[in-house]
């Protein structure tokens, strides 16, 4: 609908080959920087696939619908994301402005000005660009909700292994709606928390994203170097498996795992000031530490590793 709002559009080969740094306003002026700081955005969303990963433990036949659930969620996400993208760069009426401080969105939000300068060029209205961004502040909504879900799904699974402060009540599931509540209220409180500095800072949601997006992809390289590594003859395959591409796809995996996690730490704009700096190697430097620090003063002596929640009879269950 955009590109049909937004008539004329950009050409294809602006699309697709044209490189904009705008240095006056990032202060970037190297196109392979701004080439490695582009993946970013394509990366976060394609991550998504984990919230799959997560509920598989619900889910009937887990060994196989698992996998197809993440290589589906993939898919569609490549398939979307590229479409709303594409949207969005066949859109653009004038590059300069989109970054101004003194255009509609304050220079801080380039897809919503983008929206704005389609619907406003075409009808002189903002009506259209507002109701527009309804349905995308209403995805976001309902990604926030799949998130907090995700996220409660990882509280009460760490707090059944009792791997986090008061585990009792973060892992007690409502004997009705058989949901694990007070998880679900601890991710909201945090959620609500973390959002209160972005209304006077955008960089803050920049580093949370940074931060929780190297936090949880670092986290799966973890498993996948272990099956890079470990001996052959003491693996069992599952029914999804990938046969002799599984070494290849590790090494890859992990390779673009250590990629994506050092640019997601990179500044995005320069010179360096309170405003733009990206904090999320501090954050993540800071939660490391606190969790090491815990690690060696107190959980180390308890901790044990994960619970096993199913019997085991005669080899399976």
């Amino acid at each position: 609908m955009l590109p049909l709002v937004a008539q004329p559009t950009q050409t294809a080969s602006y699309v697709f080959t044209h490189f904009e740094t705008s240095p006056e306003t990032t202060g970037v002026s190297s196109i392979p920087y701004a080439v490695i700081l582009s993946v970013l955005l394509s990366n976060y969303c394609l991550y998504g696939y984990d919230a799959a990963a997560h509920l598989t433990e619900e889910t009937k036949g887990a060994d196989r619908t698992g996998p197809i659930a993440i290589l589906s969620s993939i898919a569609l996400i490549s398939v979307f994301g590229g479409a709303y993208y594409l949207a969005l760069t066949f859109s653009i009426k004038d590059l300069e402005y989109l970054y101004r401080e003194d255009n509609e969105t304050g220079g801080a939000l380039v897809p919503a000005q983008i929206i704005y300068d389609a619907f406003y060029g075409r009808f002189h209205s903002s009506t259209g660009a507002v109701l527009f961004m309804i349905i995308i502040w209403g995805s976001f909504f309902f990604c926030g909700l799949s998130v907090t879900t995700t996220a409660a799904r990882a509280v009460y699974a760490v707090s059944r292994d009792k791997c986090i402060p008061f585990s009792p009540i973060w892992r007690k599931v409502h004997p009705t709606s058989k949901v694990p509540i007070n998880a679900v209220w601890l991710c909201t409180a945090i959620t609500l928390l973390l959002g209160l500095p972005i209304l006077k800072l955008d960089v803050v949601f920049t580093a949370i994203l940074s931060v929780s997006t190297v936090g949880w992809v670092g986290s799966y390289a973890v498993p996948i170097f272990a099956r890079l590594v470990m001996a052959e003859e003491s693996f069992k395959p599952g029914p999804f498996y990938l046969g002799r591409a599984r070494r290849p796809v590790c090494f890859v995996a992990v390779l673009w795992i250590c990629y994506t996690c050092s640019i997601f730490l990179l500044p995005t704009s320069y010179p360096l000031r309170l405003r733009t700096f990206n904090y999320a190697p501090i954050a993540l430097g800071a939660a490391l530490a606190l969790v090491m620090l815990w690690w060696v003063l107190d959980a180390r002596k308890w901790y044990k590793g994960p619970v096993r929640n199913i019997d085991v009879q005669n080899g399976h269950h």
